[in-house]
């Protein structure tokens, strides 16, 4: 039998104390994430939550938890931005926040009150399939794309990745707060039958040991050198250049076939800067590998830029160029900006706009053998169909260029050097992460790492043998799926609940 709220926890009757609490509650999450890492943590890390929202008092109390914790969890995970964006970061979070709202009446509506044994079971599957549809939601390049959800904490855990080449990040989260889902039913009423919590942690243990043993590996498919090149130098352009050449270099007769620089390595295009085009090229020359710059390229007529990969041979650009198609929201352009362009006042929002690129880009490097690379640049690394569309378009292997210059001091280099793992575990190719400051590392089709990673407090260029490979992913051949059945799971409920409702009032209508 439960206790009463007020033997429990005198001071949640407070609303301020609860929603302190509750906010809290939500930010647990985030020491799942790179630096501190704690992965094994998220299989708990939301319980305290579900616990603070089942003994909501009404649902509104509920909506409000739900509120607050994911304030407090956008708050935690992307504290970081708080030199960028000072206050701002605390509207932005209180509008994100709001997404879990509605999950908070799902979790009262279903682990509330007494909750029996069919209401356990449905919980066990719409509870996790709510926090996917807030997942998806936020993850909207709009609304700040994927960053921080919840599958991602578990990038170093092999399990975990190769339930990502099945389902995704996604199906990593739903495990995730299936457990946690058990766990609070555990706790919450343990004089209750357990049948439904420990048959729903049977079952993902289950779904992680049938992951492990049957879905399909990578076919080794040969290895190829590649470089990488990071000056960890945000000086002036002419500065990071020539220190990016040193390195580059260094590398000559180390048998490296692509040699990739970070993003922004270049503040001028060389397909419009003959002179560059040929230094670049000379050190392709030198090196016996092609480069992959990439360069914040003007274009005539238009005010702003585009962040630009360009493949460099020994002749100069090889006409292999990507721009950036998803923008970074209020680091690369304001959206709304006539309505929210008052952020450029209280913070280092962007004054100008970024132009996006069109189309994503499958290149062929003819220093390796016409290898076919698909590069993202910055936090595109983030998205899990972008990737997904590379390889189905034939790319062997994933390269983001990155710059999280501005964070040095902060979780966001390793938040994001992290997320190739899950890229290249879920795709079934490798990923070559490299950075103009830090942290750059390569993984494998596994998603493990290949090497050594180049840290934040490193000036260096790093050789890497990569393993390529070969084969399908269940990811990459069939998609979103479990997104696709946490939508059907929650509207098939909501169908269900609607019928029960008509039949009630058909029930009580006077005959």
């Amino acid at each position: 039998m439960d206790r009463p709220l007020g033997r429990q926890a005198r001071w949640l009757g407070s609303p301020w104390s609860r929603g302190l609490a509750a906010a809290l509650a939500g930010a647990v999450p985030a020491l799942t994430f790179p630096a501190p890492s704690w992965w094994w943590l998220a299989y708990a890390a939301l319980v305290p939550w579900l616990l603070l929202v089942r003994t909501a008092p009404t649902y509104g109390r509920a909506a409000l938890d739900g509120w607050l914790g994911g304030t407090g969890f956008i708050l935690a995970v992307h504290q970081w931005l708080l030199p960028s964006l000072h206050v701002f970061i605390l509207v932005l979070a209180l509008l994100l926040g709001a997404l879990w709202a509605p999950w908070g009446l799902l979790v009262r509506a279903l682990l509330g009150g007494a909750p029996g044994a069919g209401r356990c079971a449905a919980a066990l599957v719409l509870v996790p399939s709510g926090w996917l549809m807030v997942e998806l939601v936020r993850s909207w390049e709009y609304l700040g794309g994927p960053w921080g959800l919840l599958g991602a904490s578990q990038w170093q855990v092999p399990p975990a990745l190769r339930l990502a080449s099945v389902g995704g990040v996604w199906l990593v989260s739903l495990l995730i707060v299936a457990v946690n889902t058990a766990l609070a039913e555990l706790i919450a009423r343990p004089a209750a039958p357990r049948l439904p919590a420990v048959a729903g942690l049977l079952v993902c243990a289950l779904a992680v040991t049938a992951a492990w043993f049957r879905s399909p590996l990578p076919r080794p498919a040969g290895t190829v050198r590649i470089a990488v090149v990071q000056p960890n130098l945000t000086g002036t352009p002419a500065e990071r250049l020539a220190r990016s050449e040193a390195l580059t270099r260094s590398l000559a007769g180390r048998g490296a076939r692509l040699i990739v620089w970070g993003e922004s390595s270049l503040t001028q295009d060389p397909a419009d800067h003959p002179a560059l085009a040929e230094r670049l090229a000379a050190l392709s020359r030198q090196t016996g590998a092609e480069l992959l710059i990439n360069a914040d390229s003007a274009h005539a007529g238009r005010p702003g830029i585009s962040k630009s990969a360009v493949l460099i041979g020994p002749d100069g650009p090889t006409g292999e160029r990507y721009a950036k198609m998803r923008l970074v929201p209020f680091g690369e352009y304001i959206p709304f900006r006539s309505v929210l362009g008052w952020a450029t006042r209280v913070g280092k929002a962007a004054p100008t706009d970024r132009l996006r690129g069109t189309a994503t880009v499958v290149m062929p490097v003819a220093s390796a053998g016409g290898l076919r690379v698909g590069p993202l640049v910055c936090f595109e690394s983030a998205f899990p169909d972008m990737s997904r569309h590379l390889v189905r378009d034939g790319a062997q292997v994933l390269v983001a260029q990155s710059s999280t210059s501005t964070f040095q001091e902060s979780w966001a280099p390793a938040q994001h050097a992290s997320l190739a793992a899950l890229r290249a575990a879920e795709n079934g190719r490798p990923m070559v992460h490299a950075t103009l400051t830090g942290i750059s590392a390569v993984y494998g089709p596994r998603g493990e790492q290949i090497g050594e990673q180049i840290g934040t407090d490193r000036s260096a260029a790093a050789v890497y043998d990569l393993p390529l490979a070969g084969g399908t992913t269940p990811y990459t051949r069939y998609g979103d799926w479990a997104v696709y059945g946490a939508m059907g799971a929650l509207v098939l409920a909501g169908g269900c609940a609607g019928l029960r409702a008509l039949s009630g009032r058909s029930a009580r209508a006077p005959r």
